[in-house]
């Protein structure tokens, strides 16, 4: 499924041995992914305020759904019939499905829609819920029981439910439902957690195996295992030898990270994943974090974060990020940034998009978000040429020096 090969000795040996950042190409039903690659969020099969035309026009490669918001609404069955995720959104590339893990997560703790990435001063521990929240999930050994945050419906997810859901669902590539956990669960738990991932991976692959003979005149969807294992290196260096002999077309390294620890997790996990598969890092967007996942062999990743800011009124620049709101762009008629190639930047200026904002008007989350998610995928493309023509470190630093090396926007 992926073909591309490793980074030369000798460029390891310039980051001290540690350098793992690779190109490559993942082949899908609907077209390739040129690696490393961000993945745009589109939860449910659409992007906050963007159609998928315009991510198309700014380079998106591939886009990922959520399949416990679809499987409560339109429904699985649906988009099925609709054939598939990507006919059903009028997007014509590759598509990813999350298994409804995160969700599984944020439901049972309340936690909400982020990763908590530190046990902050107070750790939940393994059965508090966060304050002012309630339970409306529930794990067993044999799946999750959960309500709907629509209407409280009473919902049932095993691992044989989420493969069909997936399948339905359509996506060229797909994740196994696994059980994910937080900092604030202690080791105890993470143990428990990691074995029933484990046993839930088996279910997964083996339900998967049956649906792809029954629907076999459906495109190939390729299944991805998920790594947990917290901040554990025995934990995580088990996860990967565990799925690792499942048969997965691929690997998504999940669960909750200390930012500090985060390239040292991932590296853990790629040196014992098989090398010619590809990685997925569920859920970054921060450019170190981009960088620190490429660095240690990631090859796609995504996350919300571009389009979520971008509707506060916050967009990233060369120099870092800034809210469009900010007095100061009431007369700046330049754009967001003016190295920037997206329709947003050759369109409009900081003080119309500093107005939309003021006036509460719906384009000025669209134009924002247009932007943010050019900026990620410029970065990303950047670093995939970079790796390639063997500037990838210059190319690394020059930018996080620009981004991180001022608190002052370019204005």
């Amino acid at each position: 499924m992926r073909d591309g090969k490793g980074v030369p000795e000798a460029r390891i040996r310039e980051n001290g041995g540690q350098f793992q950042a690779r190109t490559g190409t993942i082949t899908t039903p609907h077209g390739q992914i040129q690696t490393p690659a961000f993945i745009p969020v589109a939860t449910q099969a659409a992007m906050k305020a963007v159609l998928p035309e315009s991510m198309a026009a700014e380079g998106a490669q591939a886009m990922l759904a959520n399949a416990y918001h679809l499987f409560l609404e339109p429904g699985d069955d649906v988009l099925d019939e609709a054939g598939g995720l990507s006919t059903f959104m009028n997007w014509p590339g590759p598509t990813f499905t999350d298994s409804g893990g995160f969700q599984v997560m944020s439901l049972g703790s309340g936690l909400g829609k982020v990763i908590d990435m530190s046990t902050g001063a107070s750790p939940l521990g393994d059965s508090q819920m966060a304050p002012g929240q309630k339970r409306m999930a529930r794990v067993d050994d044999d799946g999750v029981w959960f309500r709907s945050y629509l209407n409280g419906d009473l919902h049932r997810f095993t691992p044989e439910v989420s493969m069909r859901v997936q399948h339905n669902i359509g996506a060229d590539i797909m994740f196994a439902f696994d059980e994910l956990t937080t900092l604030h669960n202690t080791r105890a738990y993470q143990e428990v957690a990691l074995e029933r991932t484990r046993k839930w991976a088996l279910r997964c692959v083996s339900e998967h195996h049956r649906l792809t003979q029954e629907r076999a005149h459906k495109p190939y969807q390729a299944l991805f295992g998920v790594i947990q294992g917290a901040q554990y290196e025995d934990l995580r260096r088990q996860a990967c030898r565990d799925l690792s002999g499942m048969g997965f077309d691929g690997f998504g390294i999940g669960g909750a990270l200390e930012k500090s620890q985060l390239g040292t997790i991932v590296r853990w996990c790629t040196e014992e994943l098989p090398e010619n598969t590809p990685k997925h890092l569920l859920g970054i967007s921060e450019p170190d974090d981009i960088f620190t996942a490429i660095d240690n062999g990631v090859d796609t990743f995504d996350c919300v974060s571009p389009t979520r800011v971008a509707r506060s009124s916050a967009v990233y620049s060369p120099t870092g990020r800034f809210n469009l709101t900010n007095i100061r762009f009431k007369r700046d008629f330049t754009p967001i940034s003016d190295t920037c190639p997206c329709y947003t930047c050759t369109h409009y200026t900081r003080a119309y998009l500093r107005h939309l904002f003021k006036s509460k008007e719906r384009n000025a989350a669209t134009l924002a978000s247009i932007h943010n998610e050019r900026f990620v995928l410029d970065l990303v493309a950047g670093a995939r040429a970079a790796i390639d023509d063997g500037t990838y470190f210059e190319y690394r630093d020059e930018f996080l020096g620009s981004y991180y090396g001022t608190t002052q926007p370019n204005i």
